[in-house]
């Protein structure tokens, strides 16, 4: 995988949260916070772990401290979940612009929230915070169906569909 890929996966990721948080926000605000028993709650829940997930793996690459509080749970509304997700897509786009093709296989040692250590190299983090937030999102979308909402679309193809060409 290239970084020019990777580039454009986040460039993905960026435009399906966009949709994923437009589209919570059109839910009552009793929906959007309701704890449906899922994933991390329900909806509120949900979109705030995806913001903390990217925010904790951009801390990692950048070697520096993780989130102060796990899980978003310093996020009391969508609105600041979406300004720290705003703040956290603009520093990983600035960290993807320098960074350089012959640093994807370059290793960090991860220490997971739930224990351990691992070695990946910075391609596998990449692929795995899209996978992660994809995954995520997919969740969101079926608690809103669970709400009686239509949700946004936010699959890959439809991206590209939205996006146009792909960039020579």
């Amino acid at each position: 995988m290239t970084l020019s890929e990777i580039r454009d996966l986040f460039a993905f990721n960026a435009w399906a949260n966009r949709k994923i948080l437009d589209g919570a926000a059109g839910l009552p605000v009793d929906e959007y916070f309701r704890d449906l028993k899922s994933s991390h709650g329900g909806v509120h829940g949900t979109l705030c772990h995806i913001v903390w997930g990217e925010e904790l793996w951009l801390a990692r690459w950048m070697d520096a401290p993780p989130p102060a509080v796990g899980q978003g749970r310093d996020l009391p509304s969508l609105d600041a979940a979406r300004r720290r997700w705003e703040e956290v897509a603009g520093k990983q786009a600035a960290f993807l612009a320098a960074f350089t093709d012959a640093r994807l296989a370059e290793t960090r040692v991860i220490h997971p929230t739930t224990g351990g250590a691992y070695v990946h190299t910075f391609a596998e983090m990449f692929l795995h915070v899209v996978d992660h937030s994809s995954y995520h999102r997919g969740q969101v979308v079926t608690l809103i169906r669970q709400l009686g909402h239509g949700p946004p679309v936010t699959n890959l193809i439809y991206y590209y569909r939205e996006r146009g060409p792909a960039p020579r």
